[in-house]
């Protein structure tokens, strides 16, 4: 069953086409900030160690756990190996 939330956004994104491209980028952005952070914790690292690993400042990652748009590519695959990961970026057709 669906959330109050969930199903507002739904109905929003139906009738609105801005508002679900918008919603969807930033929803992919959140992710990938999110999927970094899990990584991270993942790994037993906090942000000072893998800003040590990675020779990134730690406001950098946190920045990017936040909210991870604008944030460049080399930095986001530099985080990545840092945590013994790496990045893959696919070109899909769209929906």
């Amino acid at each position: 069953m669906k959330s109050d939330l969930q199903q507002y956004v739904e109905a929003r994104k139906r009738r609105d086409p801005e508002f679900a491209d918008g919603y969807d980028a930033g929803y992919e952005e959140f992710k990938l900030g999110l999927l970094l952070r899990q990584a991270r914790e993942e790994a037993g690292l906090t942000q000072d160690a893998l800003a040590k690993r990675a020779k990134t400042p730690k406001t950098t990652i946190a920045r990017i756990e936040a909210n991870a748009e604008g944030a460049p590519l080399t930095v986001i695959d530099r985080l990545a190996r840092a945590l013994g990961k790496t990045l893959k970026v696919e070109l899909v057709e769209a929906t």
